[in-house]
């Protein structure tokens, strides 16, 4: 009865376990492209990266980012949702290489999503439940000599790069 009452709580824990509906909605990439959420789920796995360009944790992200676009090819998308941030986020993300599909002025879709803060990052299955929200992960403890945005942030990254490469492996796996 213990284990049992210690695994159910564990499963409604786990980032993901509960099945909030991601919003659908349409809009236009930074490249005139007409993006519906609810058509990109079905069409491969879909990441929403909410972010900024003056944010430290979003800059070393990115990479990793990139690195799971690569890695899984068309079988993933990465629309990278532009918000909070007077730069231009197409140009950013062209400067720097990376192929993520750029949404800018994202705001109104932040919102629609309760992110308030970058980097925010969702990953909705292809019937729009939410299989990971990068907000639901415990925070693990720093580093002592990590004082600084940037060095916090270096070392949260690869972290969060293994637990989203694991929610896109279920997702793609058709389960939880």
């Amino acid at each position: 009865m213990r284990t049992t009452l210690i695994t159910v709580l564990l499963l409604f824990l786990a980032p993901g376990a509960h099945a909030e509906s991601a919003p659908d909605f349409a809009t236009v990439s930074a490249g005139g492209e007409t993006i519906k959420l609810s058509e990109e789920v079905r069409e491969q796995t879909t990441v929403l990266f909410f972010w900024a360009s003056w944010c430290p944790y979003c800059k070393a992200l990115m990479p990793h980012l990139e690195s799971i676009r690569l890695e899984y090819g068309d079988d993933v998308e990465i629309l990278a949702i532009h918000f909070r941030d007077d730069a231009d986020g197409a140009r950013y993300i062209a400067d720097a290489g990376y192929g993520f599909t750029v949404i800018p002025d994202g705001d109104a879709i932040a919102k629609r999503y309760g992110v308030h803060s970058t980097p925010g990052l969702v990953i909705p299955d292809e019937s729009l439940t939410v299989r990971f929200d990068l907000r639901e992960l415990q925070r693990r403890p720093l580093p002592q000599d990590a004082e600084t945005h940037t060095q916090k942030a270096a070392f949260r990254a690869p972290f969060w790069a293994a637990e989203i490469r694991q929610a896109i492996d279920a997702v793609e796996a058709g389960g939880q």
